[in-house]
């Protein structure tokens, strides 16, 4: 750790200590986050979010907007599906995804702003 990153005082504000304390999350809580952090770590699956925080597409929509094989792109879904960050509906013989909830549009989109952010 460097010189910077370390703090010289020793004595802890128990105040604010005890406030963090109460707002950390679980343990469970925590995992669960990091694993849909994890998920979205993914450029790939970035990329099908952005595609589908627009509209409604059906796999074969999907591989055409990524220029990836629809083997592919069903891979990547499967784990977005797992994660519950899209969801799926079938029509025919066709299957459309969408995002899950309005929550994954906004995690998106903030994650999006700040990195655009200067």
């Amino acid at each position: 750790m460097s010189a910077e990153e370390r703090c010289e005082w020793t004595e802890v504000d128990e105040e604010r200590l005890r406030g963090a304390q109460e707002r950390l999350i679980d343990g469970p809580t925590a995992t669960r986050l990091a694993r849909t952090f994890k998920a979205l770590s993914d450029p790939t699956r970035v990329r099908i979010i952005s595609a589908l925080s627009h509209n409604e597409l059906c796999v074969h929509e999907l591989a055409a907007c990524l220029g990836m094989s629809q083997s592919a792109v069903s891979h990547q879904l499967r784990t977005l599906r797992e994660m519950r960050l899209v969801r799926r509906r079938k029509e025919g013989r066709h299957v459309f995804y969408t995002l899950d909830d309005e929550h994954i549009h906004h995690l998106f989109h903030q994650g999006l702003e700040h990195v655009e952010h200067e």
